[in-house]
């Protein structure tokens, strides 16, 4: 069975606006290919467990586009979009004027365990993350050269994902075995 990663499906407030928001910061077209939008279920209540980390030539110009500084960091910032949802940006002068996704992040008590898991299903190559444990995923299928970082996080999952990433095929789950639902295109 060939599994692949598809865009990432975003439960929205304003589909259209969010939408909009995100064409400004990545380009249509690189937008397009990683995200995608839906009516929410329910409205946000907590921090995501799943974000995009970006690389960016400056962050004013997302402040200017809507964006919200949550926290500074020494090499990067936290951002909410439009509508509260958080994404890390890292500043890199040969950028460009359009942001650029390079990592999806996701949060997990055992970051390892669930990295072994998806490496297994989407045939990718686990690798260690800053701290030296096996759990960023690299050449995962549909993602190309998007690393899928596992973060270590010890709050609990109070309710479903409102990101969720998407695969391209046609399996019996659409929940892994730390309760992440994902949505399932065949």
């Amino acid at each position: 069975m060939s599994v692949r990663l598809g865009p990432l499906v975003v439960d929205a407030a304003d589909p259209e606006a969010l939408a909009a928001f995100w064409d400004a910061v990545l380009g249509s077209d690189a937008r397009r290919r990683l995200l995608t939008f839906r009516p929410q279920q329910r409205p946000k209540i907590t921090k995501n467990r799943v974000h995009p980390d970006l690389y960016v030539g400056d962050v004013t110009r997302l402040l200017d586009l809507g964006a919200r500084v949550i926290r500074e960091h020494d090499d990067w910032t936290t951002l909410a979009d439009i509508e509260g949802n958080e994404f890390c940006a890292f500043a890199r002068p040969d950028a460009g004027q359009a942001a650029r996704v390079f990592a999806v992040c996701t949060d997990s008590d055992r970051p390892e365990e669930l990295a072994a898991w998806w490496a297994a299903v989407v045939g990718a190559e686990v690798r260690p993350g800053p701290d030296g444990t096996p759990r960023w995923l690299h050449q995962s299928a549909g993602w190309g050269d998007l690393v899928w970082k596992f973060v270590r996080v010890d709050d609990d999952r109070v309710v479903p994902n409102r990101w969720q990433w998407s695969l391209d095929a046609d399996i019996g789950v659409t929940v892994d075995p730390q309760g992440n639902a994902f949505s399932v295109r065949p």
